[in-house]
């Protein structure tokens, strides 16, 4: 766990935003911190953080889905996802749109009351980290 940790806070600091607990929280909600290939929602999410072909392709990196299974590959992917849908929310921190985003998609606005309840549970997983 502790390599886990370590490997999460490098993550973060080599992106600047957001904190590993942030990393570390959507981990656990997605795969309760199982690693590999993990697939969900009927086969069509599939790695530590839950990452859809959709998904994969917009982030625009390199390489092949399946490594989405690799969780540093998978934050990678969530990273350049995140900063090219949510530039400022990147920038700023803002880990209850982060979350939104990742949980829902780019039009998450749409899907608000659907995304509360997801980032609720990453506040409070967060919180437990602390």
């Amino acid at each position: 766990m502790k390599r886990l940790f370590l490997l999460l806070t490098l993550a973060a600091a080599a992106h600047a935003a957001p904190p590993a607990s942030f990393w570390a929280a959507l981990h656990q909600i997605e795969t309760s911190g199982r690693l590999g290939a993990i697939e969900g929602d009927g086969g069509r999410s599939l790695g530590p953080l839950q990452i859809s072909r959709a998904y994969f392709a917009d982030s625009r990196v390199g390489g092949a889905y399946e490594q989405v299974a690799d969780l540093p590959f998978a934050i990678k992917v969530a990273s350049a996802y995140m900063k090219r849908y949510e530039p400022e929310a990147w920038r700023t921190g803002n880990v209850e749109v982060l979350a939104r985003l990742h949980n829902a998609g780019p039009n998450w606005r749409r899907k608000l009351s659907a995304t509360d309840v997801y980032a609720a549970k990453v506040r409070r997983q967060m919180e437990a980290a602390k």
